[in-house]
């Protein structure tokens, strides 16, 4: 019976978008969706995972960078892995075949992927003999559908309709409800992700949060994580950041800081409320950044960045906000914070003065139509729904672009 109603609660949620009626057709839109399938677990497990040859970049999610190489998720597949050394001209090195993936992070040489409701660890420090070594079974329990033992996850769709209103059910919402990785201010071992991170690694510790739970891994040992607990959020967690010894949660309704002193048990400290929206966030000693934005499941139409002061993190307080067009990531490299929005571009910004942001942008790059980057060592890593580009960012107020790779399917994005 629950099944039967999930169901239909599906089909009239897309028979809603495709029959509504429309003055006029003009034209018609393909966009990329995520429908919702079931799958025995049991089923996934017994298929090898073995390490393919190089495929073509079709529906990429998540950027991650560790090293010289480039990893990029495509969602419910796999990760690509791409030779970074020279980002003028990174080379498609191999593929590793994930079913349900949609994050990735990496701690000394041992890269960590979602498996469905399983996590799994690989030994990348031969990258032309990856290896996996560890699966811990059964720790992403909000997939599972408990009656059947089944499992709930998505298929990447594409679609063709008459209908505009399919832009905001497409490559965003898959982003969205994945899992990535941030590792901002990560040590060495660490790799370095982008802003809509629900992945992060701080101190031994992989952090994972869904829409209502952190849940907390030992991987001291790379090798063998461990899971030790969950933590109960609240509803519409977005995005997680670490940033010396705190983790900063991004949810729909506000920002949730965390000490996390004590690695295997993060305490709240606070959490700075807004109105309802989209929310990632990136911090510096003494301010987070938050970009809102409308759009998706992002419900009020609001689109700006706030800046928040966290001098002290048991108080934080909105210090000012600047209205923006539909902005996604973001990410700072010392004084300087670079923001995606969306289909309408790529903004800088020197945010020394962070009562005159607004006076201080420095470029409005309008052809990247942006959702996430990686301020990296070699490069500022841009992806959007028409592939990944990398720009030489070593003088902020003038990018220049050193390479993109074309995905073969791009998509629309609001």
């Amino acid at each position: 019976m629950k099944r039967s109603k999930l169901f239909l609660a599906a089909f009239l949620l897309i028979s809603g978008i495709f029959f509504s009626c429309e003055d006029q057709v003009t034209t018609t839109y393909t966009y990329r969706t995520m429908l919702p399938v079931f799958l025995e677990m049991s089923d996934v497990r017994a298929r090898m995972i073995a390490v393919e040859p190089a495929q073509p970049l079709d529906n990429p999610g998540k950027i991650y960078i560790y090293k010289d190489f480039l990893f990029v998720n495509e969602p419910t597949k796999g990760i690509h892995i791409l030779d970074n050394s020279n980002p003028s001209n990174p080379i498609n090195l191999s593929f590793i075949p994930i079913e349900g993936n949609v994050d990735l992070a990496i701690n000394s040489d041992i890269l960590y992927a979602d498996n469905y409701v399983d996590l799994l660890a690989f030994d990348i420090s031969k990258i032309s003999n990856i290896k996996l070594v560890k699966r811990v079974e059964d720790v992403f329990m909000h997939m599972y559908r408990h009656e059947t033992g089944q499992i709930i996850t998505f298929k990447d769709t594409v679609i063709t309709t008459e209908s505009p209103r399919w832009e905001t059910m497409g490559w965003l919402a898959r982003s969205d409800m994945s899992f990535t990785a941030n590792m901002a201010a990560a040590s060495q071992s660490y790799g370095t992700g982008g802003s809509m991170a629900r992945f992060t690694l701080m101190d031994g510790h992989l952090y994972a949060v869904d829409e209502t739970t952190m849940r907390v891994f030992d991987v001291q040992i790379a090798a063998e994580p461990k899971f030790v607990k969950p933590i109960d959020l609240g509803w519409g967690i977005e995005t997680i950041f670490p940033f010396q010894k705190k983790l900063f949660i991004g949810s729909n309704r506000g920002m949730h800081i965390y000490d996390a002193s004590t690695p295997h048990s993060p305490t709240r400290m606070a959490v700075y409320e807004h109105v309802v929206a989209c929310d990632p966030v990136v911090v510096n000693e003494e301010h987070a950044f938050v970009t809102l934005r409308s759009g998706n499941f992002c419900v009020n139409n609001i689109n700006e960045l706030q800046v928040i002061d966290i001098k002290n993190p048991y108080e934080p307080k909105l210090k000012k906000a600047y209205p923006m067009l539909n902005p996604h990531g973001l990410g700072l490299a010392g004084d300087f914070l670079y923001v995606t929005e969306g289909r309408h571009g790529l903004k800088s910004f020197n945010v020394k003065d962070i009562m005159n942001i607004d006076k201080n942008q420095l470029e409005f790059l309008q052809s990247m139509k942006s959702v996430d980057l990686i301020p990296g060592p070699k490069s500022l890593i841009v992806i959007g729904p028409d592939g990944i580009c990398q720009y030489d960012y070593s003088t902020p107020s003038k990018l220049k672009k050193l390479s993109c790779i074309q995905v073969t399917n791009p998509v629309i994005i609001s």
